[in-house]
């Protein structure tokens, strides 16, 4: 199989400021899929324009004919599996099924606090995430769910008449533990990682390698204890958070050296962030552009 590459599209931008011109260049550009974080506000970006997720991705799915869209990620930390599942369902509709859910876990940043709650402990949002993965699954896939969980509830939650993707649009799980691999293993059509966080301020390129070689290994395994064919479950790296930082994006070389590295570790899918000025994706669009273009023959 090629290695696919797709984008990723922070969405700061007003619509008709820039934001549709990004979605419908990248469909120009012959990007697999163009994704948008799903947040309320993140990082350094909080105190300027942010817009929600599933509205651009609904715009975007309006301009656009054969991109493929989708979060990267959604999480639970404001989301209920009923509320998203409609919201999914439509979006999947209004693309003609064009919709990869990427989905994790959830971090402790502003979105955890946002609803007036206090952060969730790591353990808590692998709980929640353990529920939230397999109702979500249930609600996309039939026409009626009644549940009643530990952290969610659905009484006779009516999704009629499903998704365009059949049995269900497909998850993209973010996930490094062994629980989250294992939801990976049983729900995901793909699984996403950004390496090592441990490694992004001091590691190297190669112990970032190797610890990513570490986790293909350990999802490899889980696979194999859930009876999984690891070969029906692609691999999504999403870059900008590894020791590499933005230099892959620095030449054609560069970016076919590093996804090159990645592809030998049985990655089906590279994500690179749309360039953003003076922020931590900031690269040449000139280069990126030539990325785009010319980096998926030199990888196949």
């Amino acid at each position: 199989m090629s290695l696919r590459l797709s984008t990723v599209i922070l969405p700061y931008r007003r619509w008709h400021e820039g934001g549709r011109a990004a979605w419908t260049r990248a469909e120009q550009l012959g990007f697999h899929t163009a994704y948008t974080y799903d947040h309320l506000s993140w990082r350094t970006f909080r105190d300027g324009p942010w817009f929600g997720a599933v509205p651009t991705l609904t715009a975007a799915a309006g301009v656009t004919d054969r991109l493929r869209l989708g979060t990267l990620v959604t999480s639970p930390n404001f989301r209920h599996p009923v509320t998203l599942a409609k919201e999914l369902i439509s979006l999947d509709d209004i693309s003609g099924g064009r919709v990869t859910l990427g989905i994790g876990a959830g971090g402790s940043g502003f979105d955890a606090t946002a609803l007036g709650q206090e952060p969730w402990t790591p353990r808590e949002r692998a709980d929640r995430f353990a529920e939230f993965v397999p109702l979500l699954d249930r609600l996309l896939r039939e026409d009626a769910v009644s549940y009643e969980g530990d952290f969610y509830s659905a009484h006779e939650a009516r999704n009629i008449p499903g998704c365009v993707q059949r049995p269900r649009l497909p998850f993209a799980v973010a996930a490094t533990g062994p629980r989250g691999m294992r939801l990976a293993a049983r729900f995901g059509q793909a699984w996403v990682t950004t390496g090592d966080p441990k490694l992004f301020e001091n590691g190297t390129p190669e112990q970032s390698i190797q610890a990513i070689r570490g986790q293909a290994e350990r999802l490899d395994d889980i696979c194999a204890e859930v009876g999984r064919d690891m070969n029906g479950l692609d691999r999504v790296m999403l870059t900008g958070f590894t020791p590499d930082r933005n230099g892959p994006l620095e030449s054609l070389h560069a970016f076919v050296d590093f996804a090159g590295r990645h592809a030998e570790l049985g990655f089906t899918e590279i994500v690179i962030h749309w360039p953003i000025p003076d922020s931590p994706f900031e690269a040449e669009e000139k280069v990126f552009e030539q990325i785009a273009m010319e980096a998926p023959a030199q990888l196949r």
